[in-house]
């Protein structure tokens, strides 16, 4: 995505914009400032990015969507508490003062507003409007969505990775994010057990998720593809392994992993950070998560760019708990297609080891840390 001209972040389609219901609300209602013809008074007390404070921005007339998009993921960052407070001694009030100041530091700038979907481009890529302030319903996926999930997911769907094609779902389908991630998903709506039982009695919302791989999953390949979850379709595989492995097992293609990330700040005290490595790879592990909602014993696995030492700027032996979680994740790949090498053959993949993550794969300071995804025995070919 090209960075915008200065001109192009701020000007207004006031023919557009004013024709809009958004468009009859006085600026100052939700920008603040003065009502003013001279450039420096109008913008007096200037708030750029009303929706930092959505209950006395877009909750006025939006209340029911604020009382649960304050709780989302996008909104709170809750993905990186919940993984950070496993990793340390979050009970600590000293190490966890440290961990928060870094996330303030380093992860606030992903943190996204109602307005950096519907209005403008997000901040962590530079802002600028959208459409001449008009408000946009269903955010861009070039312009919103892939400017924050840009480097993985979206050169992984888009195809911008050399020598892999692009997701089937949009090289076939032109299938944008919101096709599959709806708006109850994004606003971090609570699901209910109509979710899965459309039609029932609904009842009180589930806690939401503490992180993207918490609670319902949901977009599910299962939930439009029906008959290849249950076998129904002829395909011997999909008899064979029902939900046994996850669908990216067989259908995704190599993605990309990075390493060692390190949070640092200049002389003069300007956050920025720095990864080892980032490299394709494509492993299938165990299920670290297994639940009734992922029942897969093997899944594919990415790994994080974290490290014993990623916050020693901030202090010491921050990271006390490592090993508590793997540095080979749970992965659900964008990058599906309906023929891969893995699925060739029978034999394409089992007795296959350079598909599976074995203990010569895993750095020997992560060993332990992976033990939980490591996979002991390959399965062995079939006769």
């Amino acid at each position: 995505m090209p960075p915008l001209e200065a001109w192009e972040k701020v000007l207004l389609d006031m023919d557009a914009y004013t024709d809009t219901v958004h468009g009859r609300i006085a600026c100052t209602k939700c920008h603040a400032g003065v009502n003013d013809a001279e450039k420096e008074t109008a913008h007096t007390d200037l708030i750029a990015d009303p929706s930092e404070d959505p209950r006395n921005s877009c909750g006025t007339c939006h209340p029911n969507l604020i009382e649960v998009q304050t709780d989302s993921l996008h909104y709170t960052l809750e993905g990186y508490e919940t993984n950070l407070a496993a990793r340390s001694d979050a009970q600590d009030p000293e190490t966890w003062g440290h961990i928060q100041e870094m996330m303030g530091n380093h992860c606030a700038s992903c943190h996204t507003t109602c307005g950096q979907c519907h209005v403008s481009q997000p901040a962590s890529v530079g802002g600028g409007l959208l459409d001449g302030h008009v408000f946009v319903e269903r955010a861009s996926m070039s312009r919103t969505c892939t400017a924050c999930h840009g480097s993985r997911v979206g050169n992984e769907y888009l195809g911008k990775n050399e020598g892999y094609q692009g997701d089937v779902h949009f090289r076939q389908g032109r299938m944008v994010c919101a096709d599959c991630h709806t708006s109850a998903e994004i606003h971090g709506e609570p699901a209910t057990c109509e979710n899965c039982h459309p039609g029932s009695t609904p009842d009180e919302p589930m806690p939401g998720p503490t992180h993207r791989y918490d609670g319902i999953q949901t977009p599910r390949c299962e939930s439009c593809h029906i008959s290849a979850a249950t076998g129904a379709d002829g395909v011997e595989q999909h008899q064979v392994h029902g939900g046994q492995l996850s669908c990216q097992v067989c259908h995704s293609v190599a993605y990309k992993s990075c390493d060692s990330c390190h949070t640092l700040q200049t002389d003069d005290g300007v956050p920025y950070f720095e990864t080892d490595a980032s490299y394709m790879t494509f492993l299938i592990g165990l299920n670290p998560i297994k639940s009734y909602e992922r029942p897969y014993d093997y899944v594919p696995l990415r790994h994080v760019p974290i490290a014993r030492d990623v916050f020693e700027f901030y202090g010491d032996n921050l990271l006390t708990n490592f090993d508590e979680l793997p540095t080979w994740r749970y992965a659900t790949p964008h990058n599906i297609q309906l023929q891969t090498p893995q699925n060739a053959s029978c034999n394409a993949c089992h007795g296959n080891a350079d598909l599976f993550l074995t203990f010569d794969k895993v750095s020997r300071g992560e060993v332990n840390a992976n033990q939980p995804v490591i996979v002991d025995q390959v399965p062995p070919p079939i006769p």
